[in-house]
């Protein structure tokens, strides 16, 4: 096979020493990734193993700087300028001051990922150490692998978050969650439709009522069955006709209470770079959960509108983090911008000791929701789960991996064994078809979270 010129150019004297391979032939842990970052004091790029996670708090200690992953418009203008998609982790590429972890340094051999060739290129450690031999070494990734994020023990998650928050405080943690936290009470609204759920003689007017004494709510509900999403025939009027003839009771019901509750807290203005923002997530994962639902076996079928409600709540904990843990935020939205291939479960549990999904379902708890959304949003990060409600979990689960592979930034995402299709009763290829079609209608889905945002 033939390099890339510049490829050729950046190894050297080393090239004509490289062997071929499929991606899916190289020992993982010998392949590396190169990070591209900035700031005010120019520009730096971290070579580590690609597995691991740079921890760039870490790496700014070391360095005395404020690095954090460069601009995304600035990174395609550098591959561009090196007619690359994406650039294997070789210094002389661009030519800027590097840092090499020094765990790459113990590797027998290394592995270059030439992404526009889908193949890799392999040398000897010994010749990429001299390649490197200008960087800087420094210790400042880890392997994630070696983080214990509790995706299996609910009754540790209080305990757990005390202790984040204690060690982030320093006072000792003695009042009720919701006033350590201090977050406001659940809202009225949200109080309303609770009751409302388990009330086995609630009728339409009651729901029609609930959301019409919130005039911001109503104008939403409307907004949203006016939208060419559900395409409803005739103009959409009012509350009324909006449940009766376009949404329904049970979607208008989880609807209203997911905007409730997102609107009891305020949305960060700092997010990750390159992630789709919170009711867009929503919305994504809300749709997707209804989508597989609804295509279960009648008998194994969840409530579709528990589904819904537990996608459209899914990213609640991104709130309450921000809430929480407001000096922590940011090096969180920055970690994950530069290790874009980790959960961000691992990288919480590294930086804070607790992960959005503890915290959030520890919230939904306190707030007496529905257990089916509680434990879905607790365990939506573990395929395995096989506790009560289970389906719910799994449901977030499958759904965030579908539409992750269809270039929905939701963050890190993998492959779905067949299993999990199979324990849900879904055939693979009608599912894919749907989340197709589902991400082919992106245009309605930004419109559909922009009708949500409170902020607009």
């Amino acid at each position: 096979m033939e390099l890339p010129v510049v490829v050729q150019q950046a190894l050297g004297d080393n090239a004509p020493g490289v062997s071929f391979r499929g991606i899916n032939q190289i020992d993982a842990s010998h392949l590396l990734r190169m990070t591209l970052l900035s700031d005010g004091e120019g520009n730096l790029q971290a070579i580590c193993r690609r597995d691991d996670m740079l921890d760039l708090d870490a790496l700014n200690k070391r360095l005395g700087r404020d690095l954090r992953m460069m601009q995304r418009r600035e990174q395609v203008r550098v591959r561009q300028k090196a007619g690359l998609q994406e650039l294997p982790a070789l210094p002389s590429l661009t030519g800027w001051p590097t840092v090499v972890d020094q765990r790459v340094d113990q590797l027998e051999a290394i592995a270059l990922e030439l992404a526009d060739e889908k193949l890799g290129i392999v040398m000897p450690g010994e010749d990429f150490r001299q390649l490197t031999a200008k960087a800087e070494r420094h210790d400042f990734a880890v392997d994630g692998a070696l983080i214990p994020v509790n995706l299996n023990d609910q009754s540790t998650d209080r305990e757990q978050l005390h202790s984040a928050i204690s060690k982030f405080t320093g006072r000792r943690i003695q009042q009720r969650l919701e006033d350590t936290l201090e977050l406001p009470p659940l809202p009225e609204t949200a109080q309303r439709i609770i009751h409302l759920r388990v009330n086995p003689n609630a009728v339409m007017g009651d729901l029609v009522d609930i959301v019409e004494s919130d005039p911001s709510l109503a104008a939403q509900v409307v907004s949203w069955a006016s939208s060419s999403f559900y395409a409803a025939a005739g103009q959409v009027r009012s509350v009324h006709d909006a449940v009766s003839r376009v949404l329904g009771f049970d979607l208008v019901m989880n609807l209203a209470m997911g905007l409730s509750l997102g609107r009891a807290l305020t949305h960060p203005k700092d997010h990750p770079e390159g992630y789709v923002d919170y009711w867009q997530q929503a919305i994504w994962q809300a749709q997707s959960a209804g989508i597989l639902a609804s295509m279960m076996p009648r008998g194994q079928r969840p409530m579709f509108g528990l589904a819904y409600l537990g996608g459209l709540l899914h990213n609640f904990g991104h709130l309450v983090l921000a809430q929480v843990f407001p000096p922590h935020f940011r090096l969180v939205c920055r970690s994950l911008e530069v290790n874009p291939h980790i959960d961000s479960s691992v990288i919480e549990h590294y930086l804070l000791g607790v992960t959005r999904e503890q915290i959030a379902a520890q919230l939904m708890e306190n707030w007496g929701m529905p257990d089916e959304v509680t434990l879905a949003i607790r365990y939506q990060k573990n395929a395995a789960y096989g506790g009560t409600h289970s389906v719910y979990a799994r449901l977030l689960w499958l759904g965030r991996q579908l539409l992750t592979e269809r270039g929905i930034a939701l963050g890190a995402g993998g492959e779905v064994p067949q299993p999990i299709y199979d324990e849900l009763g879904l055939e693979r290829a009608s599912v894919e078809e749907q989340f197709d079609e589902l991400v082919a209608r992106k245009d309605d889905i930004m419109v559909m979270a922009g009708m949500m945002n409170p902020a607009k």
